[in-house]
Parts: C-alpha cells; structure tokens; sequence
C-alpha cells in the first residue's frame, strides 16, 4: 500500500472527528449506520510527497480525509502530471471506484502530512446490503460530486497557513495578527486562529513542548493531535513560524496548506537558513506534491512602486507573490481576499481606442467602492490594466493616459510596409512615457502592486502566451503588435504579437489565478454583426475617390486598410466571446459601436461612455450583489 503507516488504534479524539465529517458529509445517520460505518473503515497516515492513488492503477477503495490535504493530478498526452483539485479535510477521494470497475482517472498525493479513513469496495457493498440509509446517503454523496465535476476543478482555500520570515527582522506576530483581522472581514464565516509555539504549548499545558525534538514521535502525535482540533474548528489558522529553523519551524512547514515566505523587500534576496533547511530539502519531492509557497515582499509605507522582485523570484520556486505595506490597510485586506480565495480579477478585452472605455469603467467600480486585486487584458486592455495596476490617484492615471493616446498611437505609417503598415515607433514612445510617468521609470510586470498579465500570440509557436514576468514595456507592445498592422516583438528568440490572435477577451487566464473568487470584465465585442449595406465591394479608385469627401457624405462604409487588420485578427476570439462571458461575475459590454478602433483623439467622450455605461449597470444592482465586491 503506498502509504507510510496504518493506525491500528486511533484516538477517542480522531473517532469523533470521523464522526463530524460523516455527519456533515452524509446527513443526520441512525447510531447504528454510524457504528457499521466505523467497522468498516480503515485509518491511513499519509506523508507529505507520498501517493494515495495513482492514475491507472485498479480501483478498489474509497478514501475520506480527516486532516491534511492531497492534490489530484491528470496525466496528459504529453506525460505531464497537471493539478486539477485539492481536497482538504472532509472531502471524499475516489468514491467512484466504489460503483464501477474502472481504473483510477486521476493521481492524488499528499502536500503535507495527512489522516484519511479508507473503505474498501468488499465492505462498502456489505454496507449497502445491510443499511437502506446508508446506501441512500452515499448514493446522494455520489451525486453531489458527478454535479460538481461538471461545474468545472474545484479550488479548495488553505485553511492552515504557515508564516515564515526569510529576512531579519520580520515582525511575524504582527503581521499575523493583522492579516487574522482582515481573514475576518473577507470571510467572516470563518474563525481565525492565530498559533505560534508559546500558544500550542498553552494549548497543550506543556511548556517547551512545540520546540521540543523534531525526532520525538509522542511529541509530535499529541501536537499532530491537538493541531487537528484546532483546524476542525477554524475556517483558517496561522501557524506563526520562529526566526530561524527550529523545531517548531519545521512543523510549520508540514502542517501548512499554503506557505507564506515573508520578506524585508528592502533587504538582500538571498536564501534564508530556515528555507535552506526545510524548503530546499523538498526539491527532490515531485512539484505536484509541493505545498504552494508564496513570497509575500513587505515594503515600507511610502514605498513608491517595488523594485527588483525579479531577484527574489528567480531564487525560490514559488506558486506566486504578493507585494504588501503592512501599515496600508487596503494591501493587508487584499492578501487576505487573495488568502481566502474572494479576490477580484478585473479583465480588459482588447479594440483598439474603445480601449479607453476601459478607464470610464474602473473610475466608476472605484467610485461605488469596488475593489480590484489583479488585473489582466490584451492589447489596448493590457495597457489599460497596467495603468490601473499601478496604484496612482484616478485623476493621474487619466492625465498620463489622456497625454499618451491623444497623440494618436498609430500615427506613424510605414513608407515600406515590409513587415507592417505602421512604424510602431510612436507606440512604443508613448507606452515609454506612461510607464515612466505611472512608475518613474522602467518596471518589470511582476514590480506592479496589484499582480498583473498580458495575453500575446507566440507566432513562433503558434499559441497564446501569458506574460506575468519580464519588461513591462516588452510585454505590452508585444500584447498590442497587431499582425500585420504594427511591428512583433521578440522575447527570448521567438516573435510575439498581438493576443487578440488567440484571446482577446481572457477571463479563462483571470479564472486560474491563484485567489480568485469572482471576476469583472469589460468585454469590447460587437453586440451584433454590422451590415454593410452594397452588393460588392467597390474598387479602389472608387473607394479612394469616396474618402476624400466629408465623413457625413461618403457613400461607402468600409473600414479602412488598418482598421480592418485590427479586427480580423481577433475573429476567432470573438467566436469565443460567449463562453468568455459566461466565466465573468460582473460583465460589461459599453455600445461602442460608433467608435472607430484608431479614434484616439476622443479620448474624453469614450471614457465618458465606459463610465456612464458603468453606472448604468451597477445602478441596476442590489447592495447585497454588490457586497462581496466591497468586502
């Protein structure tokens, strides 16, 4: 059995956690079906990096997990083992195998130390044939999860965090507490345990006890015992590391669904000593079966924009990072939403100057008290959410923006179109200026406040590409490189261009961020097709004859030769248009359809458009949709 041990006799103290997750998994159950019950299972002890179920393999029992948590795994094409779940304390594992004769669909492994109870099929069907209830109740079960197999993988919040400084100084406790305040108010459902190793020790009236011997095995079934109750009876608990690599910081470690590594972003990145001992020991563990660490940088409070995040990611092999001033409220709220999996992600579709209603928007989401804690878009959408990403007073961010794109963008035609009709020089002057004006200087898109992205087309391989880190400049001009009508860019060997090729509208890339609970978008597709009322399209010198009259009595209503490069290529994403939709929380589609995609001198009057469309919207919205916006 691929597991590391079996218990024989658990504890009075395990019997009736069983008991608590049977109830709340199966209903209201006569003493007698609880009792059956007991017989049958099994108590497994599972360590961290070790494998519960692997793909492939017969199916013949059925697992319910009492602590810890496991992460399935689907094994592609390609040999590549992909998460799609986790399951943590409660949740039933491979119960499917319990009704069919087919092989396991998936592989599980534990991400940390875990207790599962197993039921073997040879039992189960024993069950079914002695108890009507029980049969109903697991059948219900089974229901349930075909159900929310078809709602899409689930994304399971960490319920026990550890918090582990990586730099000098870091006032942990602090941090803890203040993070715990802001778990209340994002999820208030939820009680909140804050734990270091005084209080386990108060918790288990033995002083020195959660530092005791990391070897000593009563020591550490009695705080596996007691850290177990704990979570059973908390929505979240913060498992406050020591400064250096004790015996305490090792079970933090171990017991965590999520690690926060917390560090100084004013000092050095190097690796600390608790990271050298206990996270880099786990490299030769399979990434699947890794806790996700994330790097939480703290700034100063008059911090202007982060710097040099680069050299801190490049060091440890983290899930994600999150840039935070602990003395800001606001940052501490958001790094809880984003721990409690209720952050929201703003996504802008691309369209070239109704880009600019995009503005419009997020000035009335700020407006009525909605908060944004990631952003992402393509093209125009992009360059739109690394403004609102920077953090800057609304009024500066609309300066910077109104004095970039008044200038016209794309402007500058090429006399030798060789490889696009437009220079893309003026772009990439004016995408410079703002980025210096928004952040005083050239910025990595992993520097910005709010974590950020940009969709491109790899036309080297012939697939969509999220860019998170690198250039921030590089990655918006290759986001907006329309084929055909500006310049690629290349990174790293291979040419990039516009992502509206793939996705124009990504709320999917937005849906997989780490933390996301609901999602805005701001969707510029035409809301029906636009006839053109002829029966041939006219040749070119009837068409050049055509713009040289007044635009109120041109016969013709063809796009031009750019603007229609600029639409083509995001075809096949506005055939992906519906479904984008259907995965945004709060949609928004302005009626843009008099504004023309290189109409850049109306800057004033399309964001005014983006915000009264805004209004209107979410004037038609109770408070009580609105609340988890504002939370």
């Amino acid at each position: 059995m691929p597991v590391s041990s079996l218990l024989h006799h658990p504890t009075d103290h395990q019997d009736q956690l069983l008991d608590r997750h049977l109830r709340e998994l199966l209903g209201p159950m006569a003493p007698e079906a609880l009792q059956a019950l007991h017989g049958a299972f099994q108590w497994v002890e599972i360590a961290a990096g070790e494998t519960l179920i692997t793909q492939g393999e017969a199916a013949d029992c059925m697992y319910l997990s009492i602590s810890g948590r496991l992460r399935a795994c689907l094994r592609g094409d390609d040999g590549q083992d992909r998460p799609v779940r986790e399951m943590a304390r409660g949740q039933v594992i491979g119960e499917m195998a319990l009704y069919t004769d087919e092989p396991r669909s998936a592989t599980v492994v534990a991400i940390r130390d875990s207790v599962l109870v197993r039921l073997d099929k040879a039992a189960f069907l024993g069950l079914l044939a002695q108890n009507a209830q029980l049969s109903v109740a697991l059948t219900r079960q089974i229901i349930r999860r075909l159900q929310s197999a078809q709602q899409g993988p689930e994304a399971t919040r960490p319920v026990t965090m550890a918090l582990l400084p990586v730099t000098a100084g870091v006032d942990t406790a602090a941090f803890a507490a203040a993070l715990a305040a802001q778990l209340r108010v994002a999820a208030p459902q939820a009680p909140v345990r804050v734990l270091d190793a005084a209080a386990l020790d108060a918790e288990l009236q033995q002083p020195g006890l959660a530092r005791s011997d990391a070897a000593d095995l009563q020591a550490n079934r009695r705080i596996a015992l007691a850290l177990d109750d704990i979570e059973a009876t908390h929505g979240f608990v913060l498992l406050v590391a020591d400064d250096g690599p004790t015996p305490w910081t090792e079970r933090c470690t171990r017991r965590c669904d999520e690690l926060l590594l917390l560090a100084d972003a004013t000092q050095p990145p190097a690796l600390h000593p608790s990271e050298t001992q206990f996270l880099a020991a786990r490299s030769g563990r399979a990434e699947i079966a890794q806790v996700a660490e994330v790097l939480v940088l703290l700034h100063p409070e008059g911090t202007a924009n982060p710097q040099n995040t680069r050299a801190w990611l490049d060091r440890r092999p983290v899930a994600d990072h999150v840039h935070v001033r602990p003395a800001r409220t606001a940052d501490m709220a958001r790094l809880a939403r984003l721990q409690s999996r209720t952050a929201v992600g703003l996504v802008f579709a691309g369209g070239g100057a109704r880009g600019l209603a995009h503005l419009g928007i997020v000035a009335e989401l700020e407006a009525r008290g909605l908060h944004i804690d990631c952003l992402g878009g393509t093209s125009i959408g992009a360059i739109m959410a690394a403004v609102t990403a920077s953090g800057l007073p609304l009024e500066q961010r609309l300066d910077v923006a109104r004095r970039a794109f008044l200038q016209g963008p794309t402007g500058d035609f090429n006399p030798v179109p060789l490889l696009s009709l437009i220079r893309g020089q003026r772009l990439r002057g004016i995408v410079s200026e703002a980025i210096t004006a928004l952040f005083g200087g050239p910025v990595h898109a992993e520097d910005l406040w709010k974590n950020f992205y940009a969709v491109a087309s790899n036309y080297s391989r012939a697939s969509e590409q999220v860019l998170r880190r690198g250039p921030l400049q590089q990655a918006l001009l290759a986001s907006a490189a329309i084929p055909g009508a500006l310049p690629p860019v290349l990174r790293d060997g291979e040419l990039l261009c516009d992502g509206g090729t793939f996705n124009n509208f990504p709320v999917d890339v937005m849906r997989r961020q780490r933390g996301i609970g609901r999602v805005i978008g701001v969707d510029l597709g035409a809301r029906a097709p636009r006839r053109i009322p002829h029966d041939e399209v006219p040749g070119a010198w009837a068409l050049f004859l055509d713009r040289l009259r007044p635009r109120r009595l041109r016969r013709y209503r063809f796009p031009s030769l750019v603007s229609y490069l600029m639409n083509v290529t995001i075809l096949y994403s506005g055939s992906r248009q519906r479904q984008a939709q259907a995965l945004t929380d709060l949609y928004f589609n302005p009626p843009l359809h008099r504004v023309g995609m290189l109409q850049w001198k109306r800057f004033d009057a399309i964001v005014r458009q983006g915000r009264e469309h805004a209004a209107q919207q979410l004037s038609a919205m109770s408070d009580e949709a609105l609340q988890p916006y504002r939370r």
